[in-house]
């Protein structure tokens, strides 16, 4: 595929072959852009915001509801190419490009509720006589910065709500994975967005990111991927508003009142889907003593009933890592948990890229794979004693993105939700689940900003004070 930039289809000199993760198979190639297809893409949506922000509101959700029209015909397609990039089982494709889909159509909706209020200025000393309402306006150009995990729909997430709040947008995905957003740039035009409204510039992010987080004509940046990196964003940026979706180390806390056989149900489900590989995975398991055999015993035999292998073979229940090296970190991370005291119970050999699902028991708090974020198909367990002791565990860490706790006790369940510092709060059920409307973003060193279209069309627009003195 080519890379669109400034209303064209674009080559480079030197291209990116995308491979699929499982046999190292050539799914496509892109472009290997620089920072010349940077500043030719931003010199676009320069012009493209300006036509954007003349757009009537009613005009920029038409464009989105036809996108996401299109996208719902199309779901086969992208679910494939989702799958074939990333290495996620066709299921979960199907279920990203699907809700991908939605949040596209979300942000149609939000195009038509951008309002401002009206304030009562004479209610302020020395107001009489003024009338006062607030306006809400397009930040500009929009850069969005996207990670591997959620191709198509991470990208969906920043480019929805960008061209419904009446901006355009340089779209940057993965290195590792471009060809879904570089699809999703394919429907867009379809559905009617003028070619200056949407850039993809495809390339290393160490060669481009810089140059696009840098360039003072971006006046809006949302980034989804690790701290390290978002933390170069916000210190190359300068002076402009920053949405920052970074790491996470989610705790899953299992009380002695828990439902064990649900429990290891969900901690499958939201650990090792997408081979681990996604931001809220369940990773540390924190199990009250009273249980903790039991459902050790309860998760290995739900996580060895998982079927991995090719994410293309319609049978296998979880598909390889995106990358081989990832793979062998994770390895790596085990094998020194293990070295440190920490039992393996299941899982932890590789072939390639794909990694054996594995759980971790007795894993100490300092442990690397108990105190980083693994991003990939591992749990660590250990153990707590009351729920003070569970609390502070689950707040041992400098992450703030999704929390779990599974309980009977309504009291107990809504301390940890007060108490546990996290923007993502879930009661009996794991830590990765979410409404594609609500607002999902992280405290501490998971990030600053929120996602979901409502709430991102009012961080990617500015707001204005309007004063009128009246006559009289």
């Amino acid at each position: 595929m080519k890379m669109f930039i400034q209303g064209r289809w674009t080559e480079a000199a030197n291209q990116i072959q995308v491979k699929n993760p499982y046999d190292d198979s050539v799914v496509d190639t892109v472009p290997r852009g620089g920072a010349s297809d940077v500043d030719t893409a931003i010199s676009g949506a320069v012009e493209g915001a300006q036509i954007m922000r003349e757009m009537p509101a009613y005009d920029r959700a038409q464009i989105l509801f036809a996108t996401a029209a299109l996208m719902l015909e199309r779901t086969e397609d992208l679910a494939r190419t989702i799958s074939s990039e990333e290495g996620k089982i066709l299921a979960e494709g199907r279920f990203e490009a699907s809700r991908a889909a939605e949040i596209i159509q979300l942000s149609a909706e939000e195009a038509k509720r951008l309002t401002g209020e009206v304030l009562p200025l004479d209610a302020a000393p020395g107001g009489a006589g003024r009338f006062g309402f607030t306006l809400r306006v397009p930040c500009g150009v929009v850069a969005a910065i996207s990670p591997f995990n959620f191709p198509l729909h991470l990208v969906c997430h920043k480019v929805g709500p960008a061209l419904a709040a009446g901006n355009s947008v340089v779209i940057k995905p993965a290195t590792d994975t471009p060809l879904s957003a570089l699809k999703l740039v394919e429907l867009l035009l379809e559905a009617g967005l003028p070619p200056q409204a949407v850039a993809c510039v495809t390339g290393p992010g160490g060669e481009i990111g810089d140059v696009l987080s840098g360039d003072k004509r971006v006046r809006k940046i949302s980034f989804t991927g690790s701290y390290e990196v978002g933390d170069r964003i916000c210190k190359v940026a300068g002076m402009k508003k920053v949405t920052m979706e970074l790491g996470s180390n989610a705790p899953l806390v299992v009380m002695a009142d828990a439902d064990l056989e649900k429990v290891a149900a969900a901690t499958v489900t939201t650990g090792f889907s997408n081979a681990g590989q996604v931001c809220i995975s369940a990773q540390r398991v924190l199990t009250d003593r009273k249980v903790y055999d039991d459902f050790l015993g309860l998760l290995k035999s739900n996580v060895e009933a998982l079927n991995v292998g090719d994410q293309l073979n319609e049978e296998i229940t979880m598909g390889p890592m995106v990358r081989e090296s990832d793979a062998i970190r994770v390895g790596d991370w085990i094998q020194e948990a293990v070295e440190g005291g920490a039992r393996l119970i299941t899982g932890g050999d590789r072939s390639g890229a794909v990694l054996q699902p594995a759980v971790l028991a007795d894993v100490d708090p300092d442990m690397r794979i108990s105190r980083e974020e693994v991003f990939g198909p591992a749990v660590a367990v250990s153990h707590f004693s009351d729920t003070d002791e569970a609390i502070a565990s689950a707040n041992d860490t400098r992450y703030g993105l999704s929390a779990a706790i599974f309980t009977q006790d309504i009291d107990r369940a809504l301390r940890f939700a007060r108490e546990v510092d996290s923007g993502n709060i879930h009661i009996n059920w794991g830590p990765q689940w979410r409404a594609d409307f609500m607002p999902y973003g992280g405290l501490k060193d998971s990030g600053m900003g929120k996602e979901g279209p409502k709430y991102a069309v009012e961080e990617m627009t500015e707001l204005k004070m309007v004063v009128i003195n009246l006559q009289g």
